[in-house]
Order: C-alpha cells, then sequence, then structure tokens
C-alpha cells in the first residue's frame, strides 16, 4: 500500500484505546494503528518498532492458536513519511474525544501498523455502493471463578461485571447500571443471549457500538456521551432489515427493528466461520464454572416469575464466544490464586533482573511462548517456572476477557450468496457477514498488583453497598440449580 501517495484528508479519525490511535481510510479496507504517549515519556523510535512488532507478532503466534486464522488479522508493521504522519495527526486531534488527549500520537517514528478494517466483511471483495453494517461487542468475562482460592463467596454467586457496574456508578463513570450480564451472552441459550444483547443497547456504556458505513451511529463516544435513541437508531437500520419499506414508522417499527437486530446478531456470535482448532491447547471444561450469575436481571426476572431453573444451552465448539470463553478461563486461580506466584516472579527478579528477558516477560512473544502456555496443570511445584506460567496464562485471560468482536454486515441478494460466503438470514433481507476479534494486545504483567487491589475494592463495594441491602431470601431459591462440588484441602 503506498500510503506516501494518498493525501492525509482520505484519510479520518476511527477510535482509540489507552495506547493507540487508529485512522481509517474512506475508500480502502485499511486502518493505520499509532501508538500513543503521556507527553514528558516519549519513546525513542526503536522503542515503538520494539512496541509494535510485539503486538504483531503477540497476534501472530499466540492468540492465533486460541482464536483461529479466520478470525484473528495482526497486521504488518509500515513506515511513513513523517511530513504525512505529522499532517495527519493535526487533522484528526479535533475529532477526538477530551478525555483521550491526555496522551499524544507518535509523530517521530514514522512506525504504525496496517490492518484491515473490520467494520467491513473480511472474506470477499464488495461492491463500492454496498452498504455497510457494524456491531462491536466487548463481552467481557463470561464465568464465574471456580477457584478453591476465592476467599469471598460472593465471587462464587455474582460475577465481576455485574459487581463491578456498582463501583462504577459510584465512581461517577457511569450514571446507572447496566442490565447486561456476560455469563447470559455466553450461555449459548438464545432466550438468555437475546435479553443480554437488549440489555446492551438500553446502556451501551463502552461494551457496544454500532457503525454504518464506518461512522458510530450507536454507542458512548467517551464515559458520559451516551447515545441510545432506539428510534434514531431504528431509522440507519430499516433499509438494511427491511428494504421494500414495507414496515409502518412508530413504537412497533422500532421494537420490531432492534428485534431484528438482536436475532441476527445472535446467530453470527453462535456460527463458526473458522475449522481451525485452537492449536494443542488442552481446553479448560466450561462446566468447572457456574453458568448463571444471582445478579442477572434475567435470573431475578425468572425468579420473580417462580421459575428457579435456568436453562443453559451451551455454545457450538467453532464460534467465536466459545473459542474466547476457553482463553478467558485460563485465570484457573483468580487473581487471589495468582497473586502469590506474582509475588514469586517479582522476588525472584529482584535477585536475578538479568533474568528478565530470558523468562520472556517483554516479550519475544513466539512459539517458544506459546508452548510453555501449554501447561495446565494446577499442582504447584513451589518453582519459578510454575508461577511464571500461571502469571502468563492470566495476562492471556485476561485480554480475551477485554477483546472486542467486530461482526460486519452487508446486505446480499439470494443470487449473490453462494457457498464461500457466510450468510444470515433476517426476516425481510439476508446479509454476508465476518466476525473478528480484536484489542489483542497482552496485558501488561505490571498492571498484575493493580488487578488486585481492584478486585478487592469491587468485591467490598458490593458486599458493604449492594448485597447487604438485597432480600437475603433470594440467594436460597437459586440452591436447588447449584452444583455441589467439594474441595478437600490439606490439614
Amino acid at each position: 500500500m503506498e500510503v506516501e501517495k494518498m493525501d492525509e484528508n482520505e484519510w479520518k479519525y476511527h477510535g482509540e484505546g489507552n495506547q493507540s490511535l487508529v485512522v481509517s481510510h474512506c475508500q480502502r479496507c485499511v486502518v493505520l494503528r499509532f501508538l500513543k504517549s503521556p507527553p514528558n515519556q516519549t519513546k525513542t523510535s526503536e522503542e515503538i518498532l520494539h512496541h509494535l512488532q510485539n503486538i504483531v507478532d503477540f497476534g501472530k503466534h499466540v492468540m492465533k492458536q486460541f482464536f483461529g486464522e479466520n478470525y484473528v488479522h495482526h497486521g504488518e508493521i509500515i513506515q511513513l513519511p513523517l511530513d504525512f504522519v505529522r499532517q495527519l495527526c493535526l487533522k484528526i486531534q479535533p475529532e477526538r474525544p477530551e478525555c483521550r488527549c491526555d496522551k499524544d500520537m507518535d509523530t517521530l517514528s514514522g512506525f504504525a501498523m496496517c490492518l484491515p478494517n473490520l467494520t467491513r466483511p473480511q472474506s470477499y471483495r464488495l461492491a463500492e455502493h454496498r452498504p455497510l453494517l457494524c456491531i462491536e461487542i466487548k463481552p467481557k468475562c463470561g464465568f464465574i471463578p471456580f477457584s478453591s482460592h476465592v476467599s469471598q463467596e460472593i465471587k462464587h454467586k455474582v460475577c465481576r461485571y455485574c459487581m463491578h457496574q456498582h463501583l462504577k456508578v459510584a465512581n461517577g463513570k457511569w450514571k446507572r447500571p447496566s442490565k447486561y450480564c456476560p455469563l447470559d451472552l455466553f450461555s449459548g441459550n438464545k432466550q438468555r443471549m437475546h435479553f443480554a444483547l437488549k440489555s446492551l443497547l438500553q446502556e451501551a456504556q463502552n461494551n457496544l457500538k454500532i457503525f454504518k458505513n464506518g461512522e458510530l451511529i450507536y454507542g458512548c463516544k467517551d464515559d458520559q456521551d451516551c447515545v441510545s435513541d432506539w428510534n434514531e437508531l431504528a431509522r440507519h437500520l430499516k433499509p438494511f432489515f427491511f428494504p421494500s419499506n414495507g414496515l409502518v414508522s412508530g413504537p412497533h417499527c422500532t421494537r420490531t427493528i432492534v428485534k431484528e437486530l438482536i436475532q441476527v446478531i445472535t446467530m453470527t456470535l453462535l456460527s463458526s466461520t473458522d475449522t481451525c482448532r485452537a492449536g494443542d491447547m488442552k481446553t479448560v471444561p466450561v462446566s468447572q464454572g457456574r453458568s448463571y450469575c444471582e445478579a442477572s436481571a434475567f435470573n431475578k426476572e425468572l425468579v420473580r416469575n417462580g421459575k428457579h431453573k435456568l436453562e443453559s444451552s451451551g455454545l457450538p465448539r467453532g464460534c467465536l464466544l466459545y473459542k474466547t470463553l476457553q482463553a478467558q478461563m485460563l485465570d484457573m486461580l483468580d487473581i487471589e490464586g495468582l497473586y502469590p506466584l506474582y509475588s514469586r516472579v517479582e522476588q525472584y527478579l529482584e535477585e536475578f533482573p538479568e533474568e528478565r528477558s530470558t523468562l520472556q516477560i517483554d516479550g519475544p512473544y513466539n512459539e517458544a511462548f506459546y508452548e510453555k502456555l501449554l501447561d495446565l496443570s494446577p499442582e504447584d511445584d513451589g518453582t519459578v517456572a510454575f508461577a511464571l506460567t500461571k502469571v502468563q496464562q492470566y495476562r492471556i485471560a485476561m485480554t480475551a476477557k477485554d477483546c472486542s468482536i467486530m461482526i460486519a454486515l452487508s446486505p446480499c441478494l439470494q443470487d449473490e450468496c453462494s457457498e464461500q460466503r457466510s450468510v444470515v438470514l433476517a426476516s425481510k433481507s439476508r446479509f454476508t457477514f465476518s466476525v473478528s476479534v480484536l484489542d489483542l494486545d497482552l496485558k501488561p504483567y505490571e498492571s498484575i498488583p493493580h488487578q488486585y487491589k481492584l478486585d478487592g475494592e469491587i468485591v467490598n463495594y458490593y458486599l458493604k453497598n449492594v448485597q447487604a441491602k438485597d432480600d437475603p431470601v433470594m440467594s436460597n431459591l437459586f440452591k436447588e440449580n447449584e452444583d455441589c462440588t467439594l474441595v478437600l484441602h490439606k490439614v
């Protein structure tokens, strides 16, 4: 791709995270990702290149093994003319949210990652005029901790996401808690999945965004700026789901279109577009974790209706949600069981700091790094090697817990659909689609103490301010559907 021959006006601001900023091209199906840093912490060109190479290698050699060839797009590193980068930075600066402007886009190295634009279906070329719809979902952690190291019983009953919602509202990050519970989405039960997706649409926060032809039409631009007008969303989506305009306007029209959207999202999430198995990784039995969360609004509604038994259909093994859940469940010890092992590694590094590179804590993330992740043995032999393996598995799990799933849809006519294309049917239309996963940067080793502290804050706030106010009878209603596990401890 000859980026230097493209005018910077052909690129537009696409979004950003904590460490990088993304721009997309108006015509071509590519995006550029630039690293960011605080103004007083500028990295050298060599450090920028090394960081980007680690991101590419981690996606190519590690995460592709978990998710499969068709779901992960690791991209490549390119070097751009510095004048082009500076002009691009000036163009997009006014479009950046104020809360993101504490860090500057790298304009000194010229290095960037070139990636496919995942708001478009990836499996084939589209006609230029074809409308595009993309749904980005950040599903979060889809299981309840099953580790015997958990010290508070509430963590075996209520998921991390549902507990964290209350602390975020108290801290002013969000105005109200969401009814979304990740365990409902990961259940594989269509009724629960529909409820989860409807809850995301009602309170998107930063867990759901919808793009039309690459432009954000629904979701949050920052912590408080939530666009949640279903009527406006329905106006955008009506040509996709009812192209013949045979649906009347009004509340019924809006509800029907939203229902169609939820149905299509559910079908794509349960689909399998990649036959690749997850390498040599032995899977963690999903049955080890409880399949429901007591705080889920779906579960509470069942209890109110006198139904105490939950259906759990399970996920198809080839779908992206299943693979995401398997990667998440590498967190077998919970942060409470993991933190002492992290401390063991830290103590070793204090004595032998030169061993940090040998242990591959900061890369390279190659085949050898992946091979070390394959040991799922729970038996602690007291070694640094065991501790490090669990720490690295935890970092993979945290990455999977914070990834995003991109569902790209484009309408197609019946005679255009072939066996080579993935197709999903709605009531009055059909779509070709692709499902991809992004935000797969390995979580920093140094973030583990923060995660340990945050976990305590989330649980303590929930116990003090939420559970204490709940009806104590509620938890008893779930006991008949709860698996009984006998845990033996050495004495």
